[in-house]
């Protein structure tokens, strides 16, 4: 009979490192009530599919399995060794198009990643493990933040979703590198060597709304974001996304969430301590 693994117990997310030699193996034969996501960095493993077939875990491959699908994975034999990141969390409803994913065998999940969506995927998922083992009061959080970032990346190789023309991503990736700067229509247009009319047509066609109106909207989301979980003032979170006046800023904020910063935060965190 084979020995069943310990069921984490935690609040938010579960995540850690490991690098482990022949001998590793995991075996929950009722799953858990979670979802397990595990990200192999190096050397490779093997998962048993619960209708008896066997798969393979390879350097950037990243595999899922659904809440109540048995766990048996171990080390590949063959190669001896096994490094890969892991996660075990609990899916918030709107997560759940970001865990649809080709299926290896009924529940056992996994992706192959190119390079430059593994490195954001590895990056994420080490902050993951990072902030999932911090004592801050929003460690868990902040956990969960990093694996929705490292999610939303493993979609951009799911061949199950349209894929976001590769121009528009560069845009979105030099937008979430540096909210705070003053960008304009001509600049992202150039960043990709198109026509100011040309990238508005593709933001258009990709995700309904216009270049200018992505670059604010991420902007009140960063702001949401720190008045959440930080302390630190309304002036501060305006400039970090760039605003040299508070008032506009809290003005362009209450457009988009119906209230100014200062009750966000209070409606937030007085939400946030209640059972």
């Amino acid at each position: 009979m084979r020995i069943e693994a310990i069921v984490p117990v935690y609040t938010r997310i579960a995540a850690g490192h490991f690098t482990v030699g022949p001998d590793y193996g995991t075996f929950r034969s009722d799953g858990t009530d979670d979802w397990l996501l595990l990200h192999t960095l190096a050397g490779a493993g093997r998962f048993a599919g619960s209708d008896g077939s066997m798969h393979g875990a390879e350097a950037g491959q990243t595999t899922l399995i659904t809440p109540g699908v048995r766990h048996d994975y171990r080390t590949d034999p063959r190669i001896g060794t096994w490094e890969f990141c892991y996660a075990h969390f609990v899916a918030p409803s709107d997560w759940r198009s970001l865990l649809e994913w080709p299926e290896l065998a009924p529940g056992l999940h996994q992706l192959s990643l190119e390079s430059d969506v593994r490195e954001q995927v590895e990056t994420n998922l080490a902050e993951a493990v990072q902030w999932s083992h911090s004592l801050l009061q929003h460690g868990g959080t902040l956990g969960l933040n990093r694996l929705q970032a490292a999610l939303l990346w493993c979609d951009e190789a799911n061949p199950l979703t349209h894929p976001v023309d590769e121009r528009v991503r560069q845009v979105i990736e030099a937008v979430e590198q540096d909210p705070q700067r003053s960008w304009s229509l001509e600049q992202l247009a150039a960043l990709v060597g198109l026509s100011p009319s040309r990238i508005c047509h593709l933001f258009g066609d990709h995700l309904g709304l216009s270049p200018m109106a992505f670059v604010q909207r991420r902007r009140m989301e960063v702001a949401a974001e720190l008045l959440d979980l930080t302390n630190h003032s309304v002036s501060d979170v305006a400039a970090a996304i760039g605003y040299t006046d508070p008032l506009y800023f809290s003005a362009r904020f209450r457009r988009k969430y119906q209230m100014s910063p200062t009750s966000y935060r209070e409606r937030k965190r007085s939400s946030g301590s209640s059972a």
